[in-house]
């Protein structure tokens, strides 16, 4: 591969002006060379990147760099990846699943679990496929650096060499450049040509799942995966990796070698349901671990902040609910919404009650208070699938 500066890759040409315009010339750069390795990037890092790199979080080297990633790699990254990407979120892959099972018939359902993922990345081939497209040294370096920075268990550090930095701002850019190297192309370009009908693959981080229209493709699929991970130091959970028979009729059971629906994926259960008209349709419904944990949230919060005025408990309370609903409020998981809300209520009365031992709180003196303070209820606030599927 050519080592000459590529056209454009000095940032002579570059108007320094504003933020925009160097996201702009990267980007631009990254599209006109596709995988062409750049190897002149640190000089758009200069005061105003870094001010922009500390209003977004406080570690700032590495949202530095992170940016200048972004912006390469936004140019390359398949359309089958959502997590930890500008404009793509967890609902839009949601709705790409429910579309693949519903509207495509591809009811072969590979739910895939990489075993301790962000711990196992081996240095050395994330290390090559940087070197696939960004050289530039500095760039370079101050990755290596956080890499070598080592992980902190039990109050000892333990340098190693697989892994991205702990909790480093950096870590989503360099899992998801990893899994699109090992997974998405592999998937897009290799896979999907060899198979006898269509499928689908949608990944939010290491958090994936593989559709198939073919049970038989579905099958070879599942069979070599676990050797193309392998080959890139990454191993398939084999407890929590499943191949589902997901048809929405099983004349004769379930397929042999599948297990039986539902699934979780992102936080959410997926069952076949019927509609109000009737219809067989995919429900998402709050994954019960999901609800017991946010449950535990609330319970553990009220305990800590019991001692605040009601009127504070109030509005933070009011705050998690709304990001509840936020998130797990798509059609059809009303129930799951509902559920949510007359348990946290509950929770509240019980903590605020132990406020002091010698006095009690029963509902009838609670629910006044309910009154002036309500807690908001349960909205949809996501519309993940068609509306004339008419879910409650």
């Amino acid at each position: 591969m050519s080592r000459d500066p590529l056209a454009g890759n000095t940032g002579e040409d570059m108007d320094l002006a504003n933020l925009s315009t160097k996201r702009q010339w990267i980007a631009d750069l990254a599209r006109r060379k596709p995988g062409e390795v750049l190897f002149s990037l640190h000089h758009v890092i200069d005061l105003e990147w870094m001010q922009e790199a500390y209003a977004l979080t406080r570690k700032v080297a590495q949202r530095a760099i992170a940016m200048v990633l972004e912006a390469v790699y936004e140019q390359d990254f398949r359309s089958c990846s959502y997590g930890f990407r500008p404009e793509r979120s967890a609902h839009q892959a949601l709705r790409t699943l429910h579309s693949a099972i519903t509207r495509h018939g591809q009811y072969w359902v590979l739910d895939i679990d990489v075993r301790k993922y962000f711990d196992s990345i081996p240095h050395d081939k994330l290390r090559a496929f940087l070197d696939q497209r960004v050289t530039d040294g500095v760039i370079r370096r101050m990755i290596d650096k956080w890499l070598k920075a080592g992980v902190l268990e039990n109050g000892l550090l333990h340098l190693g060499t697989k892994g991205t930095p702990q909790g480093g701002v950096i870590s989503p850019m360099l899992s998801n450049i990893f899994l699109h190297h090992v997974l998405d192309e592999w998937f897009e370009d290799v896979v999907k040509p060899r198979m006898m009908g269509p499928c689908t693959l949608v990944r939010f981080a290491d958090d994936f799942v593989m559709t198939f229209k073919s049970y038989h493709d579905a099958k070879r699929v599942l069979e070599v995966l676990g050797k193309r991970l392998d080959r890139y130091g990454l191993t398939l959970h084999p407890d929590k990796t499943r191949f589902i028979d997901f048809r929405p009729e099983r004349q004769g059971g379930t397929h042999p070698d599948c297990k039986a629906p539902p699934f979780d994926f992102l936080g959410f259960t997926h069952v076949w349901a019927k509609s109000q008209n009737g219809k067989k349709v995919v429900r998402q419904r709050t994954a019960k671990s999901r609800l017991a944990r946010a449950l535990m949230a609330i319970n553990e919060w009220c305990r800590i902040n019991r001692h605040l005025p009601i009127p504070a408990q109030r509005d933070r309370l009011a705050a998690k609910l709304v990001g509840h609903y936020a998130y797990y409020g798509i059609t059809g998981n009303f129930m799951s919404l509902q559920q949510y809300f007359r348990q946290v209520p509950k929770i509240w009365r019980k903590w605020l009650e132990r406020r002091s031992r010698k006095k009690e709180l029963p509902w009838a003196k609670f629910l006044p208070i309910l009154a002036r303070h309500p807690l908001p209820r349960p909205k949809i606030m996501q519309r993940c699938t068609a509306v004339s599927e008419a879910l409650s």
